[in-house]
């Protein structure tokens, strides 16, 4: 078993700080799948995906100094992931205009979903409501959060997740 996996979280961030390439390497061994997963869940796009990781990563161990372990590592790099995907599409994002009709309720779990199609029906949504559906529903911020890392009032992030929750349930209804 390498030595990079006995590693400890605070081993690595001290590591990094000494420019250690294998403290650096075992992080983002350590982190990267699961950074690429965001960032491609926000992204929509395999490649700004990519750019997205190497750019967050390229962040974390130039800003690592920052880091004031107030929170976990990887929550720390999934911010700065999920920032530095928003920045890449915010150019992109619309947020859809309210709609006039309301509909309650989610989707009925009562069947089984598909990982894959339900996965395919999230990257179908406007790029404005997965954003903020990834980010509340997938990551756990909050309306107040999200509004912020989107330039946003609560009221549109509230509103787009209730639209982006309304076409899952219309594409889930034909699965």
């Amino acid at each position: 078993m390498p030595l990079t996996i006995s590693m400890t979280e605070a081993e690595l961030i001290d590591g990094c700080l000494a420019q250690d390439r294998l403290a650096q390497k075992t992080l983002y061994d350590r982190y990267s799948q699961a950074m690429f997963t965001i960032a491609y869940r926000i992204t929509n796009d395999y490649e700004l995906a990519a750019d997205v990781l190497q750019e967050g990563f390229l962040k974390v161990f130039t800003n690592m100094h920052q880091f004031r372990r107030e929170s976990t590592l990887g929550a720390w790099i999934k911010t700065i992931v999920i920032r530095t995907a928003l920045s890449k599409i915010k150019k992109r994002i619309i947020f859809e205009p309210l709609e006039s009709s309301h509909t309650s309720g989610w989707v009925d779990w009562g069947t089984r979903l598909d990982t894959e199609y339900l996965e395919k029906a999230i990257q179908g949504l406007p790029e404005g409501y997965r954003a903020v559906f990834v980010l509340i529903e997938v990551e756990g911020y909050s309306h107040k959060e999200v509004a912020s890392m989107l330039n946003i009032s609560v009221g549109t992030s509230k509103s787009q997740l209730f639209y982006a929750k309304k076409k899952l349930r219309e594409a889930l209804a034909k699965y």
